[in-house]
């Protein structure tokens, strides 16, 4: 290119001498234009080549298979040849996964309590799982957290347990029973043998319904009634032992509670 831009300045001298003839200068000028193009056609031809290695590289990186999070492949989902996308296509030859995969230090139990039965779970209250494929395995557990809604279908609110500790035995899906433990408080001992217990609560009989072989009660709290499960111990005229489920100071609804609902707002009068 040097070379052609020197070729032709002396060819402008030599044709303002009248050394050189027209056609020469021409030729010159001809030289210098072509070798410019040829250069600004290798620099796009670069640039182009330089776009292509970064699609060839976006190509390698949509092969790599990438989770947020480490773990076990359970099920291998898509085979070699189908095709793979994240989205769902029209036809039924593409696959939306590739392989399931299971975070084994995430395993926990969901069980359905039913409703009457709710108000004795409490966060971090004491389990024992027992899986139906080790029975004479129980394993110590405890409340996660109780999912603050119901199933109006079953009558069920969805508790989550929690293992005190992982076992490489327990697999997602296992089948698996639990049995929730009561906390009582560690009762001091008695040193007079004549020295009667604690008066359990009494209230009347027309406080407590029945659905199948459960009891309960409606209690007025903050306002709403708050269906409550009760334990009943022995009868009495008019008015029933209550074991469970009915504390001191609790006001509860004696008369008219068939048509009354759970959380249903309540006003009291004296």
């Amino acid at each position: 290119m040097k070379y052609a831009e020197i070729a032709l300045r002396r060819t402008r001298e030599l044709h303002d001498a009248q050394v050189k003839s027209q056609d020469a200068l021409d030729v010159a000028g001809t030289n210098v234009d072509s070798l410019k193009a040829k250069i600004a056609l290798a620099k796009d031809q670069v640039e182009a080549s330089a776009t292509r290695i970064v699609q060839a590289q976006q190509n390698v990186d949509n092969c790599v298979i990438r989770v947020p999070f480490s773990g076990i492949i359970v099920s291998k989902d898509a085979q070699v040849g189908e095709m793979v996308s994240p989205l769902s296509a029209g036809g039924g030859f593409t696959r939306t996964g590739i392989a399931t995969i299971v975070d084994m230090n995430s395993n926990e139990i969901e069980v359905d309590v039913n409703e009457a039965y709710i108000a004795r779970v409490l966060a971090g209250q004491k389990v024992t799982a027992t899986l139906d494929a080790y029975p004479d395995w129980q394993i110590p557990s405890h409340v996660r957290t109780i999912i603050p809604t119901a199933d109006r279908q079953k009558a069920t609110v969805k508790v989550r347990i929690s293992f005190d500790k992982l076992d490489p035995r327990i697999l997602p899906d296992m089948g698996v029973k639990v049995a929730f433990l009561s906390e009582e408080p560690s009762r001091k001992k008695v040193k007079n043998q004549d020295q009667a217990p604690a008066a359990k609560a009494i209230i009347p009989k027309s406080a407590v319904h029945g659905e199948g072989s459960a009891s309960y009660v409606f209690a007025v709290r903050d306002g709403k009634l708050e269906r409550r499960a009760v334990s009943l111990g022995r009868g009495m005229a008019g008015d029933v032992e209550v074991i469970a489920g009915v504390n001191a100071g609790d006001e509860l609804v004696v008369s008219g509670a068939e048509n009354l609902r759970d959380s249903e707002k309540v006003e009291t009068r004296p």
